[in-house]
């Protein structure tokens, strides 16, 4: 290949794009975690940002040990605890918001050329968010982002202005059996 065509099939994919994954099946965080781990081995920079999230989870432990000393990956966490077994508070709702704010700062900056909002749906689902905050950070994503959504219930507008959505489906999981989240696989 000449070096014309190779410069032409690299522009071709140096756009970014707006990816969804999402459904009830597991497998989402982790798909977004091996984009991040992909991008970094690329040179690209991320910002992986957890939306409802809060404490060590072993994704972020080595997320963070792959990146090294190096500022190519930032991880933040905009979770207030688990809150499950109550409704939502205002402190909650605080994070989300302020948890969009600095992605939208992040993505706004040039510095980073690909950024995840992990759990971003459930977000909305919840009320933490509304789904015109995801449509915005969509409307405002400079050419060269490539934007991530996770998390279950996609909102539909989101879903149809997204250029990649990919659904996981549970078949079957050990859950239903008593099995609680296994550090490293889980959790």
């Amino acid at each position: 290949m000449d070096q014309s065509a190779y410069d032409n099939l690299r522009d071709e994919f140096s756009r970014g794009y707006v990816q969804v994954y999402t459904g009830n099946g597991k497998g989402k965080t982790t798909a977004a975690i091996g984009l991040a781990v992909r991008a970094l081995g690329a040179g690209m920079n991320v910002f992986f940002a957890q939306l409802i999230k809060a404490g060590k989870y072993s994704e972020i432990d080595m997320l963070e040990r792959i990146a090294g000393a190096g500022d190519s990956l930032v991880c933040k966490q905009y979770g207030e605890g688990c809150f499950i077994m109550r409704e939502p508070a205002e402190s909650d709702r605080a994070a989300a918001r302020r948890g969009i704010d600095e992605v939208r700062e992040a993505m706004k900056s040039g510095r980073y050329q690909l950024i995840i909002l992990d759990e971003a749906n459930v977000a909305v689902k919840l009320g933490l968010l509304h789904e015109r905050d995801l449509l915005t950070l969509v409307d405002e994503k400079p050419e060269m982002v490539e934007l991530v959504f996770t998390g279950r219930c996609a909102p539909d507008a989101l879903v149809e202005r997204a250029d990649l959505v990919t659904e996981m489906r549970e078949i079957k999981h050990y859950y239903t059996k008593g099995v609680i989240a296994r550090r490293g696989i889980e959790s």
